[in-house]
C-alpha cells in the first residue's frame, strides 16, 4: 500500500476515527525510544536511558550548562531524540531527585 492510498482511506474515515488514528501514532512515536530504567550496579542504580550508561541527571546538568540537544545527539550517537524526550520527562517528573544527584556529583568532584 502506497502512502497515497493510505491518505486517501485516511480522509475517507470519520473525523473520529481520524483522531483515534492519530493518538495511536503518537503513542508509537513516543515509545520509540528506549525509555528509562533503573538498574543496580549501573551508574548507582540512578536513572538511565534504558541500555546505556547515560544517566538522565547528566543530560539535565548538560543541558543547564548549555549543552543542545543536537550537541547530545552527536555526542551520543547511540540515543536518539525520543531517548532525550524520555530523559526531559523523568527529570520533570522527578526534579528532586535529579537535583540531589546532580548536587552530590558536583560535592564529590
Amino acid at each position: 500500500m502506497t502512502i497515497q492510498e493510505i491518505e486517501h482511506q485516511f480522509l475517507n474515515i470519520s473525523l473520529a476515527d481520524r483522531a483515534a488514528i492519530v493518538q495511536r501514532l503518537t503513542k508509537t512515536l513516543s515509545k520509540s525510544g528506549k525509555g528509562i530504567t533503573k538498574t543496580a550496579g549501573v551508574c548507582g542504580g540512578e536513572a538511565c536511558i534504558a541500555g546505556t550508561r547515560i544517566a538522565v541527571w547528566l543530560l539535565v546538568e548538560a543541558q543547564q550548562l548549555g549543552i543542545t540537544e543536537a550537541q547530545l545527539l552527536q555526542d551520543y550517537p547511540h540515543i536518539t531524540a525520543a531517548d532525550l524526550v524520555n530523559a526531559w520527562t523523568y527529570a520533570e517528573a522527578y526534579p528532586e531527585e535529579i537535583a540531589a544527584v546532580i548536587l552530590a556529583n558536583n560535592e564529590a568532584a
